[in-house]
């Protein structure tokens, strides 16, 4: 069993994850993807400082499309969180999630 997410939700503590898989379940039914981008959203706009505005995207197999919806989002590191996901881009190489903190 994993643990509930506690604390901040912050960029500092999902970068040192990236590349490291985790659980999405839907209650029903789970897969595995791989967090893959970790941006402050703040940067990428230009301000040039660090802020709680990130967003995160994971990659997952290319056979299971998940709807936008809300889904327990799991890793050992930080426990489990309820996280609305967007699907943003679907491919061979996998379908990619993203999640929006803001």
């Amino acid at each position: 069993m994993t643990d509930t997410f506690s604390g901040e939700f912050s960029l500092d503590r999902f970068e040192p994850l990236l590349g490291e898989p985790f659980n999405i379940s839907d209650g029903s039914g789970a897969l595995v993807a791989t967090l893959i981008e970790a941006t402050n959203l703040r940067e990428a706009q230009g301000a040039g400082r660090r802020s709680r505005q990130f967003s995160l995207v994971w990659r997952g197999p290319p056979d299971a499309v998940l709807p936008q919806r809300i889904y327990t989002v799991q890793h050992p590191a930080v426990g489990a969180m309820e996280l609305f996901l967007v699907s943003i881009k679907a491919g061979a190489d996998g379908a990619r999630y993203e999640a929006v903190f803001t």
